[in-house]
């Protein structure tokens, strides 16, 4: 298990941490998730004195408390959340690994383990899935940070990611890049709605919502308002589009967005319309560099291009060679990247390289 930065290891913890067992972390975990011994206990089919025994064995191991104990009572200290943070993940892996080894030895056949961005894991994997030719005998698909769909990938914990822009890793295999405008989001009732477009003048007397992280989606849109000399009145951020659909349909604001939530995961009483202003919004499908890809991987990254086209209007697919022009232009000053379209169709697709 990697070690985490945010804690001071000794020796004595390195050779711990080693000799760790799975039923360990196993107890550490479900006390974690449940919140009391006792129902770790019950999760686990096993006792509460076993469970105390497991916890405080690893904690001899690890050289420090991952709980802090008032009676029967029990808290997580500092140290035993960051911990939790890196143990979660690696037995989410063995229950995968086990599942897996399940499937083989009954029926012959492979898993397949996707992870996405909240927006692309709701909005677009599920239309892709239900459209294989064959059926996996079993799926995961997990929601993760970008930052995390790309670790996923590189590590080989998941086979396909899905993932916006930018991504700069030398490590993974990009297949293709997919681009669709932003969209605005108000309620149905707001006389705005009433608009085939959305005009992004609109923001500087509404409130807005949207997206908190400064280094992806937002920059864009930020970038845009100052173009157009647009400060809205108030702003209120989130961290997924989901949580700012839901923040406009309760009227705390319009919002401005990435298509994909808005159109794959549509809400009652929400309007989304085209913005007048392009702001556009960049994904990827990525797979681990240098593993052949499995049919049911091959399919995935084409059915995710088919579904990406009929869902979002406009949809362009680069060739994951434009990858560097597109960051530029998007987070840079470069010309716009060349899209690839056919017959002059803006849905159109052209097969991408083949990813090395």
């Amino acid at each position: 298990m990697d070690k985490n930065p945010d804690i001071e290891y000794s020796p004595r913890d390195t050779a711990s941490l080693q000799a760790m067992e799975i039923r360990q972390l196993e107890a550490f975990a479900a006390v974690m998730s449940t919140g009391s011994v006792t129902a770790a206990g019950r999760l686990l089919g096993r006792s509460q004195p076993a469970i105390t025994r497991l916890i405080q064995e690893l904690e001899t191991e690890l050289g420090f408390d991952l709980f802090a104990r008032s009676g029967p009572r029990v808290s997580p200290t500092e140290r035993g959340f960051l911990l939790y943070e890196e143990v979660e993940p690696v037995l989410l892996g063995m229950q995968q690994i086990r599942a897996s080894a399940d499937v083989i030895a009954r029926e012959g056949s492979r898993s397949l383990n996707v992870v996405a961005t909240p927006s692309l894991a709701a909005g677009l994997v599920p239309s892709a899935l239900a459209a294989l030719p064959a059926t996996p005998a079993q799926i995961h698909l997990h929601s993760a940070a970008p930052e995390k769909v790309v670790h996923a990938v590189l590590t080989g914990a998941a086979e396909v990611g899905v993932t916006s822009l930018p991504l700069e890793h030398r490590g993974v295999a990009l297949h293709w890049i997919g681009e669709a405008a932003c969209v605005g989001a108000l309620r149905v009732d707001d006389p705005l709605a009433n608009a085939r477009t959305l005009a992004l003048a609109a923001c500087r007397e509404r409130a807005l919502v949207t997206m908190q992280n400064p280094y992806r989606l937002r920059h864009r849109i930020d970038r845009a308002l100052d173009e157009a000399g647009v400060v809205p009145r108030t702003r209120v951020d989130t961290n997924t589009s989901l949580n700012a659909l839901a923040l406009v349909r309760a009227g705390l604001g319009m919002a401005v967005l990435e298509p994909v939530t808005a159109y794959g995961m549509p809400i009652e009483g929400i309007a989304v319309r085209p913005l007048d202003v392009a702001i556009p919004f960049y994904f990827c499908v990525i797979t681990p560099q240098g593993k052949p890809a499995t049919p049911a991987v091959q399919a995935l990254t084409e059915a995710l291009a088919t579904a990406a086209s009929a869902l979002l209007p406009g949809f362009i697919r680069h060739d994951a060679q434009h990858h560097g022009r597109i960051v530029q232009t998007a987070w840079g000053d470069a010309e716009p990247a060349p899209a690839l379209r056919e017959n002059g169709h803006p849905h159109g697709l052209r097969e991408p390289k083949q990813s090395d």
